[in-house]
């Protein structure tokens, strides 16, 4: 599959600026069957402007599709709502596949990053994990700027009241400020504010997606009324604090580890536009000689396509460790009551990953002391995000509980945490695309599906954008296969098996997570992008150049030879045996403790290599038969996706599976055998029957067809599937 769809969609092709603010972005004629008026119709309309909406607008923008964008303030595209950090264990792999399939979400970090640490060091470099603190503002700001770069991308201000619905189809959106567009897709993204409901402590209640911003009530109603399964869940944000009423003297600092590192979420460039060297605008955050922070935009092209770019990295900022203790525990105990969460106030079911500070206190009662981390909001302010202390209990409580931090004894708190309660739809009734079931022409992506934190959000905007695109353009779907991303298994966990709790994705809910690492997420996933046809083609000689230099480092490791002499230091610093001859650095880097960096130093060969593709040859040098059996079940993965199951499949008349099996396959509906068996409930005897009944099944249509026609036979059941796994 080639093309780009409805035409050149990116930077270095882009139209005028001028031509960006015409009113029509493609073909001007209305959907045919639309029986109103409205303002405009577009390709793909994404309600919500945060994690999931921004990256599943840039995934149809690069499809070509026009997107619109409808949020309710455009000031807060891509704001980070509750703790400015990107990445983690699992979520920093996301990151990086977000951005091997076109996304911003790492472009964005890398403009914005102010502290960073690998997490997992005491483990493995497979299954080390990338995380970034990011500038509040400058991190909203370059969302915002990346999402311009695409022409056929327009933000609209406004909030959707409902959506316009045909013959059981999503057709279009209506705002509360009486403007109506029409669409071709609808994906919902709208996060925590279907029917958001703020609580500080038992007493406070207040209506609103997040602080300062008004819930979403209107759509959540309808969306109720058309007979949509909703759910409530739960959860919660710390405290802010003055970092001007910290005693930092007796914290203990952490300091970032970007240099140690030199690490870069994004894969294309410095910012992922086409650069220009006679640029001379300076973007947000650029660091001037003297060394002070220009958070301003120098000139009004500075983020255009072309003139983007960033000098090196941003000057980086501690984070700080202290400890709530016996007296944070017993002020906490004594106020339980008030817990909006304990008091009763709250029904729904919070992470139970991110625990607040009571749920520590009750849960985890021997505990000494709990951990936080006073972690910056950016350049431009003293704030500080006090990790590990989220509460719902009220305002007079938490100025009681900071203060008895050592540290924080005159501390002033900036803003309330708070507990925030919102609607979510299980997604159990999405397909694999993210469309839902009951509504052709609708997608929802991020905590809408009863997930947390912006990277799970982000993966699930990526998914619903592509698909959007390709049913609007009449190709067939993208499924991301649980052996091929961190994304996959996050859309087949949440569709397959459901919710019952805010989902979080875990390095331990891959089979594959050797296979699945952060450092190969464009060598998984750019064969996908080039197949859809989402990349410029100054990305595309990119993607050519990374692969070719993992390539040649993996070459270079099984053709050159290292001395005894040349490892001696290497090989004694790792306490590892001394060599009795030459070997190739291949198989000497297969040893723990020894390098193939180090090793290429030592031999004097690889020095213009990239550290990225030395990194990643010696990982599958070191996991190789690890990696050889993931990936022969990767195959018979596979082999079970290609078994298409029919959409019709009468399940409660297959006998020859279980009755919970049948219905519990029948409410899911699964596309492949691979889908089905992942279903709990579901066991190894009964995928042989549900192989037996499809086979059967098949054999009868072929009898038919042979019957009728005089017989030439039907395409085996296998072979009908439109996904990519």
């Amino acid at each position: 599959m080639t093309g780009r769809g409805n035409g050149s969609t990116h930077p270095e092709d882009a139209t005028p600026l001028f031509a960006t603010f015409l009113p029509t972005l493609h073909d001007p004629a209305p959907i045919a069957h639309l029986q109103w008026m409205t303002e405009q119709t577009f390709d793909v309309i994404v309600v919500g402007g945060g994690h999931a909406g921004t990256e599943a607008a840039v995934a149809a923008a690069r499809m070509g599709c026009s997107v619109a964008l409808v949020t309710s303030a455009l000031e807060t595209i891509g704001q980070l709502s509750c703790n400015p950090a990107i990445g983690g264990v699992a979520k920093g792999t996301v990151v990086r596949e977000v951005d091997a399939l076109g996304g911003i979400m790492g472009r964005a970090t890398d403009l914005a990053t102010i502290q960073f640490r690998m997490l997992n060091q005491s483990k493995g470099p497979a299954v080390w994990a990338p995380r970034a603190q990011c500038d509040r503002g400058l991190y909203r700001r370059a969302v915002r700027a990346l999402l311009e770069l695409h022409p056929r991308l327009f933000p609209i201000q406004g909030t959707v009241a409902r959506l316009i619905l045909e013959d059981g189809r999503a057709v279009g959106v209506e705002t509360l400020e009486g403007r109506s567009f029409g669409a071709r897709a609808v994906i919902i993204t709208t996060g925590t504010f279907l029917r958001g409901r703020i609580h500080i402590g038992t007493g406070t209640r207040i209506t609103g997606g997040r602080a300062g911003d008004p819930a979403s009530v209107h759509l959540a109603e309808q969306l109720e009324q058309v007979g949509l399964t909703v759910a409530r869940f739960k959860t919660g944000t710390p405290p802010r604090i003055d970092g001007r009423t910290v005693r930092f003297e007796v914290l203990k600092r952490q300091e970032s580890e970007l240099e140690l590192f030199g690490y870069r979420w994004g894969h294309f460039g410095r910012t992922g536009a086409s650069t220009d060297a006679s640029s001379t605008g300076a973007p947000i955050g650029r660091v001037a000689d003297d060394g002070t922070v220009s958070t301003a935009v120098a000139s009004a092209d500075a983020w255009r396509p072309g003139v983007a770019e960033i000098a090196g990295p941003l000057p980086q900022l501690p984070c700080w460790i202290g400890f709530a203790g016996a007296e944070v525990k017993a002020i906490v105990a004594a106020h339980i009551g008030e817990s909006a969460m304990y008091g009763g106030a709250i029904s729904g079911r919070g992470p139970r990953y991110c625990p607040s500070v009571e749920d520590k206190i009750v849960k985890f009662p021997d505990a000494e002391h709990h951990q936080l981390f006073l972690e910056p909001e950016g350049y431009e302010t003293h704030e500080l995000y006090v990790n590990g202390l989220s509460t719902s209990l009220p305002a007079a409580v938490q100025i009681a509980m900071l203060r008895a931090v050592p540290g924080l004894e005159r501390v002033q708190m900036t803003r309330a945490g708070y507990a925030i309660e919102y609607d979510y739809y299980p997604p159990t009734q999405l397909d694999t695309t993210l469309q839902v079931r009951a509504l052709p022409g609708l997608w929802f992506a991020g905590q809408i599906n009863g997930t947390t934190g912006y990277e799970e959000a982000a993966g699930q905007g990526i998914v619903a954008g592509l698909n959007a695109a390709l049913a609007v353009q009449g190709r067939p779907p993208l499924v991301l296969g649980r052996e091929s991303s961190y994304i996959g298994v996050l859309v087949d966990d949440i569709v397959t098996r459901g919710v019952d709790e805010p989902y979080r994705l875990f390095t331990s809910r891959s089979e594959f997570r050797l296979s699945v690492r952060q450092d190969n997420a464009l060598r998984r996933l750019a064969p996908i992008g080039l197949e859809l046809g989402i990349y410029s083609e100054v990305e595309k000689r990119e993607i050519a150049a990374h692969l070719e230099a993992e390539q040649q480092a993996a070459k270079l490791a099984a053709h050159t030879t290292i001395t005894p002499s040349q490892a001696a230091p290497l090989l004694d610093a790792a306490g590892s045996r001394p060599l009795a001859h030459g070997l190739p650095i291949a198989d000497v880097a297969r040893r723990q403790g020894v390098s193939l960096q180090a090793l290429f130093a030592a031999a004097g060969v690889g020095g213009t290599l990239p550290a990225e593709a030395v990194v990643t040859a010696e990982l599958e040098l070191k996991y190789a038969g690890y990696l050889a059996r993931e990936r022969a079940q990767a195959d018979r993965l596979r082999r079970l996706a290609t078994l298409a199951l029919p959409p019709d499949l009468a399940y409660e008349k297959l006998n020859s599976v279980s009755l919970e099996a049948r219905q519990k396959l029948a409410a899911l509906q699964p596309s492949t055998l691979a889908q089905a068996s992942r279903v709990p409930g579901v066991s190894p005897s009964d995928l042989q029957g549900l192989v037996f009944e499809v086979e059967r099944r098949r054999m009868m249509a072929t009898s038919t067809s042979d019957d009728d026609d005089g017989g030439e036979a039907q395409p085996d059941v296998g072979r009908a599937t439109a996904s990519r796994q």
